[in-house]
């Protein structure tokens, strides 16, 4: 284990989830299982169009994109999305760091050149997360709860931020129904925060009905 993820497990224990909340845990986890099975077979049509729409523009690239991400605890584990770039994006970051539109330890950038055609429209419909719903049936993700960061977005995390490390990250959130892009990094913590604080079953039925509403056409996912 690297010193900095040592650093990080002893950062996150200096914040305990709450007991109450570890309590219903298992209800949690019990309701992610049967929402991410109950989801993959009712968007597997759109998954099969997807697949094959990414492989028509692009037949030597992969169809799915996996990523290394922090979850609880500092645990890492390998996020699972629909690719939207083209194949070398990773390569490219470098030359884009700088020019992110969004503030703090995150990056985002609205006409990001690396985005394909496709990867437009599903980015934009958020198709491009529907894999994740193998993330939930693993148990490295929920259906609610904070952004899943990047390892190097946690190397600039200062130590009121690693507070978001103390739950199960989740496909959509408070962040997302929030504004999403366009809230920047501290506002993003904070919304976490909120969520961690208030979390119940009900809230995250809250959070995954103003999904729903959001899901096609959100204006400012990229």
């Amino acid at each position: 284990m690297s010193m900095r993820m040592q650093e990080l497990e002893v950062a996150v224990k200096r914040y305990p989830s709450e007991s109450a909340a570890e309590r219903s845990d298992w209800a949690k986890r019990l309701f992610d299982i049967v929402a991410a099975l109950i989801g993959f077979a009712l968007v597997s049509p759109i998954l099969l169009i997807t697949a094959a729409a990414i492989k028509l523009e692009d037949p030597r690239g992969p169809v799915l994109f996996s990523q290394t991400r922090i979850g609880k605890n500092g645990k890492t584990f390998k996020m699972y999305k629909f690719r939207s770039m083209v194949t070398n994006a990773e390569q490219l970051f470098e030359r884009l760091a700088a020019q992110s539109d969004v503030s703090g330890a995150m990056f985002k950038m609205k006409d990001d050149p690396r985005i394909t055609k496709v990867g437009k429209f599903i980015r934009r419909t958020s198709i491009d997360e529907l894999p994740q719903f193998w993330n939930v049936l693993r148990g490295d993700m929920s259906i609610v709860g904070p952004r899943p960061p990047l390892p190097r977005e946690v190397t600039a995390y200062r130590e009121r931020d690693f507070q978001r490390l103390t739950v199960v990250p989740g496909c959509t959130g408070l962040w997302q129904v929030s504004g999403r892009s366009s809230v920047g990094f501290e506002e993003m913590v904070e919304l976490d925060l909120q969520y961690i604080r208030r979390r119940s079953f009900w809230f995250d039925m809250v959070i995954i009905v103003r999904t729903v509403r959001l899901l096609f056409g959100s204006r400012n996912a990229f």
